[in-house]
């Protein structure tokens, strides 16, 4: 397994197996890798072949971060993830840092973004201003660098998932996009890196999105039709018994479009986004 620091070496490799017809999988990571993120280099493998190449990138990107959240206490452990890419069948892992991917940024010579002006306005994108900008800037960046004809990105991230596949869409990336199944834990809490900060009665907690999700099911399969308002203040009521859960959002909205809708039923999405203690988890599931 090759390990590539430089944007440049990144490039010139991938260069290479595209002028021998070697198919290549991508999938775009922040690290401190689990399971679910081992199961997209599975699908990634498997949409490629024996014969094509799959790599992982490890970059913690700090566009995507505004200045209260938490890049600087992100988990890493590099070394452990390279282990687990290498256990898992990866044959490149691409670890750029931010000079190689933002260029004269930190002299204030860095200035063209990426920017969705639609499917990125609401849920995180509402919540966390400008986090989107710099989730398609940095993956339209990887993109060019990695040149793959598969990449592979969670459902767990269902509104990143949408956004990125407008983005290769709109922006005519000859690539496909493959949106793989939330893995999660036996009490259903969805696998993330962000688990680690959950400590004590704290994880406990955490599997409050999975039941409010499970709730939610349960009404509308009850119903043919819910009140999305309604349903709202119900959740919310539900997930801030919880002593340490402050719901952030939970919404209702069509998955195609990403569009809010005033009834919910079956087929409609939910997401929600809570604060357990000082971490933020999120999770979303077809009704």
């Amino acid at each position: 397994m090759r390990i590539i620091t430089s944007a440049a070496a990144m490039q010139k490799l991938a260069l290479q197996w595209k002028r021998t017809g070697v198919k290549i999988g991508f999938v775009p990571t922040m690290g401190y890798l689990h399971a679910g993120h081992l199961s997209l280099v599975k699908r990634a493998r498997q949409a490629v072949g024996k014969n094509g190449k799959v790599v992982v990138s490890i970059y913690v990107n700090p566009t995507q971060f505004a200045p209260t959240e938490d890049l600087s206490k992100y988990p890493r452990d590099l070394k452990r993830d390279l282990k687990l890419c290498r256990e898992a069948g990866a044959d490149a892992v691409f670890t750029p840092g931010d000079a190689e991917m933002y260029p004269g940024k930190t002299e204030g010579n860095y200035s063209t973004y990426v920017i969705e002006e639609n499917l990125g306005c609401v849920m995180e994108g509402a919540s966390r201003p400008m986090h989107f900008r710099g989730v398609t800037t940095v993956v339209a960046k990887l993109f060019n660098l990695v040149l793959p004809d598969v990449s592979v990105f969670g459902q767990k991230d269902f509104q990143q998932a949408a956004i990125i596949q407008r983005m290769v869409k709109d922006l005519n990336f000859p690539l496909k996009i493959v949106v793989a199944p939330t893995l999660r834990e036996r009490d259903g809490l969805a696998m993330s890196s962000r688990n680690k900060y959950l400590a004590g009665d704290l994880r406990r907690q955490a599997t409050v999105l999975w039941c409010a999700i499970q709730i939610a099911k349960s009404i509308v399969e009850k119903s043919k039709s819910v009140s999305a308002a309604d349903l709202k203040v119900d959740l919310k009521k539900l997930i801030e018994i919880e002593p340490d859960a402050k719901l952030d959002y939970v919404e209702f909205f069509n998955p195609e479009t990403l569009q809010p809708v005033a009834q919910v039923k079956r087929g409609t999405q939910m997401a929600l986004a809570v604060f357990v203690g000082k971490t933020r988890l999120i999770d979303n599931s077809q009704l």
